[in-house]
């Protein structure tokens, strides 16, 4: 398999080009709905969001919009989306596996890693998640597709992991699942009543 390369060519065939997999809208539903989660979650507004593996900080004007004092935080490798929104959107160079090195001041109130896992490796999933861990001072949204899910768009390099592989992953870590793609770090599980999480 050849290497892939998130260039400009790779962001304007799937995010921009006839083969596009979601739209603004598409992408302001899931913010907003990560927002409000988090919120209900946290009980207060949202101060602080990390976004791992951001590509071109596509949430980055929305979360600006719906809450202007919130800072954002984007992580990506490709050398492209960090020359190109890095200054505009607050976009650093950083693998998954690299979190570790990437000096992340947490917690944050929301850890974004949106349409990314099931294109990493396992080693580097192991690697990055301690410290996806570390900076999770309240809610995860982790979107993910697996081998159970009719998936459209990007196959190239995608792993198929079965959902249960990423329920294991997640539950082993400490994270209590809330809702859709929505995961609660340890420390807000304990305030969480029993409707309210799934088991």
């Amino acid at each position: 398999m050849t290497e892939k390369r998130y260039d400009r060519a790779y962001f304007d065939h799937w995010y921009r080009g006839r083969n596009r997999v979601s739209t603004k809208d598409d992408v302001l539903r899931k913010v907003s709905m990560a927002v409000a989660a988090c919120e209900y979650f946290i009980r207060r507004r949202l101060r602080s969001v990390v976004d791992v593996a951001c590509g071109e900080g596509a949430w980055q004007p929305h979360i600006k919009t719906l809450r202007p004092a919130a800072k954002y935080l984007g992580l990506d490798p490709s050398d492209y989306a960090v020359k190109r929104f890095g200054a505009k959107r607050n976009i650093r160079k950083a693998a998954f596996a690299e979190l570790s090195s990437a000096h992340l001041r947490g917690p944050f109130d929301l850890v974004v890693c949106s349409d990314a896992l099931h294109y990493i490796n396992d080693g580097d999933i192991h690697a990055g998640l301690p410290e996806l861990m570390r900076v999770a001072g309240g809610v995860l949204f982790l979107e993910v597709l697996t081998a159970d899910d009719d998936i459209i768009g990007d196959l190239h390099g995608m792993i198929r992991r079965p959902a249960a592989w990423y329920r294991n992953l997640f539950q082993k870590a400490g994270l209590t699942q809330a809702g859709p793609y929505t995961w609660l770090a340890p420390d807000l599980r304990e305030d969480a009543a029993e409707l309210e999480v799934v088991r």
